[in-house]
Parts: structure tokens; C-alpha cells; sequence
């Protein structure tokens, strides 16, 4: 029976990446029990979530401010990265291997590639597996290391260590907090930077995906100047300027 439990509390955890509250109904449905054993599920020890008027969330208590917040930026402009999600998935192709980082948009991306598609993918974001794992044709690689609650990362112990040496990805998804035509694509979490600086490096294909909020935002993790990017994908067109750059810097623009 706890095993049950269990699972039907890493199912309503998985639901939760992709929207910050799931009502009672809807998850009961979900698990095709009673709503009544979704409160008894709730309100067993260590559960990592709570019910608030009616609607499960995740208990604030796992989700600090200091997390980068797969609970907290995952709230955030939700529907412009449903947009950019359908626009990014559009790109991958039968027997591409690609490369997804880390956030709280990369979800989005994986829900929308059509389940026919023959691919393989590595990740080191746990959130990340999640979603590539329901994708039936889809091979995952995950990159190992130490894991990071904060932000659902597992990071190398070194460089050798990382799956990424031995691969050659055909595309890399890569996700940020900030871009800036100064200061360059930015995130908030230095633990980032070595998987994303290494996917740079051994992709062909280098895909910026943020959504338009990202537009010159300055964090502090420097990840590449924009024009390391082949493609920036975003929701809406941004301001003339970036335009203008990705133009003369032949960054292919989708929107």
C-alpha cells in the first residue's frame, strides 16, 4: 500500500512541473482513485504536498526562495512558454540526438514532439527526465553527478565525468534567465554553467530558448554572447535591436 502511495505522489509531483496546482477532482482523476484516498495520500508523513482550497501544491516548506525554483519560476509566464515550446519542438527531427538543459520551459518542449518521433536525448535535469521518459520513441541519456534540489540538476564531478564528452549532439536546447546584447545570455545558478558551457561546445546546433520576459535581464552565471547561438527561439518578437543583432549576427529568430 505505501507503494502505492508513493507512486501516486511521484505522478501528482510529475503533473506538478507543468502547472503550480492540480485540483482535488482533476487528480483524483489523474490517478483514477477517490478523492479520498488522494487526501489520505496527502496527509501522510512526508508527503511533499499539500492541499490549499481545494487545489494540491507543492508543501512551501519544499520549495524555499533559494530554489531556483522549479516551484517558483515554473508559475511564471506559463503561457508564453507553452508558445515557445510548440515553436522549439518543431525542430527536432527522426534520429536527431539533442541535448536538453535544465528549466522550467524545457517541459514544454518535450510535451510538444510528436510521440512518433524517433530521437535520443541527453539531459542532467531531473525534471527533464521526467518528461523525456513519457516520450515512447525517445532514447534518454542522463548525465550523472552529484544532484542539486535546488534547481533538479546532477552535476559532474569533473569534466571527464560527463556523458557529454562522448557525444556529439546534432541540436542543444539551452535555457536562461536573462539576455542582453552587453552582457550576453545569463542565468541565476553558477551549478548550470559547466553542462551548458559543454553542450556549447559539442553541439552543431546551438538553440537559445527563452521567453520574451528574458530580454534584457542581466543575471549573474555568464553562459555565451547571443551570437553563439545559431537559432533564438522566443514567444513574441523582441525589440528592434535584437532583431537587428540577430540579423547581423546570424542568429535565425523564431517566433
Amino acid at each position: 500500500m505505501e507503494n502505492k502511495r508513493e507512486d501516486r505522489l511521484q505522478r501528482l509531483l510529475h503533473a506538478l512541473k507543468k502547472a503550480d496546482k492540480i485540483h482535488l477532482n482533476e487528480a483524483a482523476q489523474l490517478l483514477d482513485v477517490s478523492q479520498m484516498t488522494v487526501r489520505r495520500d496527502l496527509n501522510g508523513t512526508a508527503s511533499p504536498l499539500i492541499l490549499l482550497g481545494g487545489y494540491i501544491v507543492i508543501d512551501p516548506k519544499n520549495s524555499p526562495a533559494t530554489h531556483y525554483f522549479v516551484s517558483e519560476q515554473k508559475m511564471r509566464q506559463t503561457a508564453e512558454k507553452r508558445r515557445l515550446g510548440k515553436q522549439a519542438a518543431m525542430l527536432v527531427n527522426d534520429d536527431d540526438l539533442v541535448f536538453f538543459d535544465c528549466g522550467t520551459t524545457t517541459p514544454y518542449i518535450i510535451e510538444n514532439i510528436p510521440d512518433e518521433r524517433t530521437f535520443t536525448a541527453i539531459c542532467y535535469s531531473f525534471n527533464t527526465f521526467l518528461a523525456l521518459q513519457d516520450k515512447p520513441n525517445c532514447e534518454v541519456i542522463m548525465c550523472g553527478g552529484k544532484y542539486r534540489a535546488s534547481n533538479s540538476i546532477f552535476i559532474p564531478f569533473g569534466k571527464s565525468s560527463s556523458e557529454l564528452n562522448n557525444t556529439l549532439p546534432d541540436k542543444a536546447f539551452i535555457s536562461a534567465a536573462g539576455v542582453s546584447l552587453e552582457y550576453g545570455v545569463s542565468c541565476f545558478n553558477f551549478d548550470e554553467l559547466l553542462m551548458k558551457h559543454q553542450a556549447l561546445q559539442c553541439a552543431r546546433e546551438k538553440i537559445l530558448v527563452v521567453d520574451s520576459s528574458k530580454f534584457g535581464k542581466v543575471r549573474p552565471a555568464s553562459i555565451a554572447p547571443l551570437s553563439e547561438f545559431s537559432t533564438l527561439v522566443t514567444d513574441t518578437a523582441p525589440d528592434k535591436s535584437f532583431v537587428d543583432y540577430c540579423r547581423e549576427s546570424n542568429v535565425g529568430l523564431i517566433y
